[in-house]
């Protein structure tokens, strides 16, 4: 016999108990302002930037061999997240690379991260918050600084 219990979850709704309100907000990170998820604006002008002068490195040096752009774009991303927690264009729009609890991504990450980033399909497949594959295989967020 069927049950008003049995249809009443489908009129109800799905269950929204596990969704969270904000990208973040599961990783215990705030709202807005500084420490919290860099939204997807910041982190494809930050990603322009850094192709951008990429591509100006290699049309200068190796006449603009797309290879040589990408091996630019991943050494300056290897070099600068691996040490400094950002590359140039993160720096530009107000983001850096952190490891989820606060600490520097560092070099094996940053490694990682990139090569992961350059293969472009873990960068545009993301969660809920905003964490590519990349950054959840290394787990690293970029947040607002």
């Amino acid at each position: 016999m069927v049950d008003r219990k049995d249809i009443g979850s489908w009129l109800t709704g799905p269950d929204t108990s596990g969704i969270s309100r904000y990208p973040g907000e599961r990783l215990g990170l705030p709202e807005s302002g500084a420490g919290s998820v860099a939204r997807a604006g910041r982190r494809i002008l930050a990603i322009c930037i850094d192709w951008g002068i990429a591509l100006l490195i290699s049309n200068f040096a190796f006449g603009g061999d797309s290879w040589a752009t990408l091996a630019v774009f991943a050494i300056e991303q290897i070099l600068l997240i691996g040490t400094l927690g950002y590359g140039i264009g993160h720096r530009i729009v107000g983001i850096h690379v952190v490891r989820l609890g606060g600490g520097p991504a560092g070099p094996l990450a940053a490694l990682v991260r990139t090569l992961l980033l350059c293969l472009v399909i873990p960068a545009v497949i993301f969660d809920p918050d905003q964490r590519g594959l990349h950054d959840k295989a290394m787990n690293t967020v970029l947040v607002r600084t």
